[in-house]
């Protein structure tokens, strides 16, 4: 993975799910951590940042993120269009985060989909290890990542939080079926 830019500014910000610390560069968001229920936890999941703190890029408002994320945790619906730094990750990373970033609200992939759908058949096991580097959570949303068959696998912060997650957006744990059968073209969609 390529060294985190410098420099880095970071605020935190309280959900109705805990603390969720924000970094930034000059080129994007670096760093998003999940909830955690204290500031100085929260914290120690940053990188370290500089004083005084570079200036967001165009397109990244930090106080409208916080406003997001707080609302987000209430269960309302937010888009989630900051740009990202895109110096961190490998290309591979980078590929299975954009695919992950690009998961409706409300719906859920496989390790194997993403793998698939990057061009990369057979690669779930390598797709896992990216959610498990992913920088973004939320953002990138991680937690709409399952293992075969709807199975609720690895997140960092745990599977209660997964589920939680995922009940916030109303997500089904298994992944939304590509069925053109007229019951599914007439079931109402989810989220």
């Amino acid at each position: 993975m390529t060294a985190l830019p410098s420099p880095i500014g970071s605020t935190l910000c309280r959900t109705a799910f805990g603390w969720v610390g924000i970094a930034w560069s000059g080129r994007g968001l670096v760093a998003l951590t999940l909830p955690r229920p204290t500031e100085a936890e929260t914290l120690l999941h940053l990188p370290p940042a500089a004083e005084p703190p570079p200036a967001p890029p165009a397109g990244l408002d930090i106080a409208a993120l916080c406003a997001k994320l707080v609302r987000y945790f209430r269960g309302e619906e937010v888009t989630f269009d900051e740009p990202l730094d895109p110096t961190i990750g490998t290309d591979f990373q980078r590929r299975v985060w954009a695919a992950t970033r690009a998961i409706p609200r409300g719906e859920t992939r496989t390790y194997g989909d993403i793998a698939r759908q990057i061009g990369v058949p057979g690669a779930a096991r390598a797709v896992g290890q990216a959610m498990a580097r992913n920088p973004w959570p939320i953002i990138v949303p991680c937690h709409r990542v399952v293992g075969h068959g709807g199975r609720l696998t690895g997140f960092g912060g745990g599977l209660d939080l997964k589920r939680r997650m995922l009940g916030l957006e109303s997500a089904d744990p298994r992944p939304r079926a590509r069925s053109h059968t007229p019951e599914a073209q007439s079931a109402p969609k989810r989220g």
